[in-house]
Parts: C-alpha cells; structure tokens; sequence
C-alpha cells in the first residue's frame, strides 16, 4: 500500500460477509475390546463463527474494508467418534467507527455493487442497524447450526441409528456500510467560507487551512471545551457547491455527514470576498440541504457571518440581516477572533453537555 492510499479516507463501503458453516454431525460406533456391541457414539458438529461488527472510537473511517472488503468467519468442525463434539469456528470481527450506519442489500456479490451509493435505482437499501456507542456489537451475519451426531438419535428399539444431521450454511450477503460522523454542531459552507480557521480557533482540532477550495476533504471533529467540565462536538465538513444534492462536488461525501448534527451552523462570506453574495450564498445552501433531505432542512440552524475583518463586511451585513430578519446571525472573524466568544457561548447553551467522567 502507498502512502497516499494509506491517507485515504473512506466514508462507505460495500463489502461481502459469510458466517461459518455448522459441522455435520457423523455415523460412529463405539468399538472397544470386549464392547462388541458399544454402540453409536458419533459427537455433533460445531457451530459456524459469527461476523461481528463492533464500534471502536479508535478507528475514523472505513478504509480498512476499502482494501478488503470482505469478512469471512470459521465453519465448524465436524464431529468425531466417541461423541467429541467439533470445535466451533471462530467469530470475525470488523471494527467500525461511531457513526456507522449498516444495509443489507439485494446484490449478490461485492462486484455487483461496485457503484452502490445510498439512492442509487436498482439497488435495494435495507438499513438493519446504526451503530453510535463505543463497543456496541451487532452480529452482521449469524453462523450455521452444528448437525447432530447418530449418539442423539439411539433410543429403545433404535439400539443402532444410522440417522445423522448435516451443519447449516452461515448467513451470508452483499452490505453497505455508511459513515455519518457524529457531531452536537456542523459547519456547512461552501470553500473558502472560513470553516476550517473557525473551528481551529474554537477548538483543539488541527485542520488543514489554505486559501484554495476543497482545502478540507474530510471531515474533521473538534472538541470545544466550556467551564464547569462541560462540552460541545464540531464537525468541520467539506466545502458545499451548487447541486451538492446531485452528488456534484463533493457531494454527498459532504451531506451524510451532517445528518446527525443536532445544530447546523451556515458558515457565509459575510464580506463577499472573491465576487461572493452572502444572500445568494446562504439561498443556495438551504435550498441544497432541502433537496438532499427535507427532514434536514426542519433542523435548528444559524447563520455565522465570518470575515467581518474584511472591508465592506458592515455594510453587506446590514443588508443580510434586513433580508432575514428572523435568522439569528453571528458576526465572527475567524482570522482576528472577533465575536468567538459570543459563538462560544451559543454553542455552550444550545449544545453544551457535560463530558463523561
């Protein structure tokens, strides 16, 4: 693997998995020196291994199933005589992050899934789990039954049964699984709107900052810390464009990512910097999370206006806020650190929460 793979993040996946099979159980007799008639003792087959998926704040994408996607679980052994039951195949474990949402769905192999995206025509989306807590375990696909060894069946008038039952398939399938990071707050903006400087300056987290688009091509989560041990989660997530509903741009790499925000907070150019209209700007963005998602758009949501440094940035607010009287907006440069504290103290009422002791 190169280095640039191995910097790849990977925010859904398609991967195939198999439980182990049951071993058979098995037609044996008891043969021992002065036993001439000892018997049936044919033991029972194990169970097939499990596909267990488990939640581990550790890991922050998929990228590990993007490599191999595919997880596959140890069949059961078969029985032997002298009623030995065989060894059960061993569980396989695939670590998620927090966040990740699973499907089943109606292909039959990884390949033809090759481009499954949540939505696409033709491809049947069954969501049958949301893993969200640390160490939450989901058993993905269910190991085979073990069969019964010829020792189950012997009875008064059947001294030698001859009856035995073969292991059952594991749960086998084609699944999607889909990462929505989880953050109390998510930055939506288009490039260049501030978002990464922002939640550098409110938090600890470390984004990439450059005057370009796309800078940030991830998201990134941020830790704001408030007194009295209390705290507040902040996704910065990659830059919007026009039609981001469509899947242009970055799409819906940026959009799945904030559904699980319980507050979006419109990251907008305030000083119209590089021909920018901030009213145009923050139409478009609603319009793109009502497209994506109606019951997005229903959530609680404000308007940051950064770069209020800038010049020109009094005047176009003032028109801003005589265009949307009823949003509550947040003056803020990002770059000077005017204004934070007041967005600090937004966050702390609207999304602050006591950290886990």
């Amino acid at each position: 693997m190169n280095r640039k793979a191995a910097r790849m993040f990977i925010d859904h996946v398609r991967i195939f998995a198999k439980a182990g099979d049951g071993g058979d159980g098995v037609v044996s007799w008891r043969r021992e020196k002065f036993v001439p008639r000892g018997g049936p003792d044919g033991g029972d087959g194990g169970a097939g291994g499990d596909v267990v998926l488990v939640v581990d704040p550790s890991t922050d994408n998929l990228r590990q199933y993007h490599f191999d996607p595919k997880l596959v679980a140890e069949d059961g052994k078969n029985g032997a005589g002298a009623r030995k039951t065989g060894r059960g195949g061993k569980d396989v474990v695939g670590r998620v992050p927090p966040g990740t949402v699973v499907y089943r769905t109606n292909a039959a192999t990884v390949h033809e899934a090759v481009g499954l995206e949540r939505g696409d025509e033709g491809i049947d989306l069954e969501p049958i789990a949301d893993l969200t807590e640390q160490g939450q375990r989901f058993v993905l696909c269910r190991g085979g039954e073990p069969g019964m060894g010829n020792w189950n069946f012997r009875t008064a008038t059947n001294r030698a049964p001859t009856e035995h039952t073969l292991g059952t398939p594991g749960d086998s399938g084609v699944f999607y699984l889909e990462l929505r990071r989880i953050a109390d707050a998510g930055l939506v903006g288009f490039p260049n709107a501030g978002k990464s400087t922002l939640i550098g300056k409110l938090s600890a987290a470390k984004p990439k900052v450059a005057s370009y688009p796309f800078t940030t091509l991830q998201p990134v989560v941020g830790v704001v810390q408030f007194p009295g041990f209390r705290r507040c989660t902040l996704a910065d997530i990659p830059g919007l464009i026009e039609g981001a509903h469509e899947n242009r741009g970055l799409g819906h790499e940026f959009l799945r990512h904030i559904t699980r925000c319980r507050l979006l907070l419109f990251v907008i150019d305030i000083a119209g910097s590089e021909g920018r209209d901030p009213v145009a700007d923050l139409e478009v963005l609603r319009r793109e999370i009502r497209e994506y998602d109606e019951e997005l758009a229903r959530f609680p949501w404000k308007v940051v206006a950064n770069k209020t440094d800038l010049e020109g940035a009094a005047e176009r607010l003032e028109q801003f806020r005589l265009r949307f009287p009823k949003v509550e907006v947040l003056p803020v440069s990002a770059e000077t650190g005017d204004g934070l504290d007041e967005l600090r103290a937004m966050l702390d009422r609207e999304c602050g929460h006591r950290a886990a002791q």
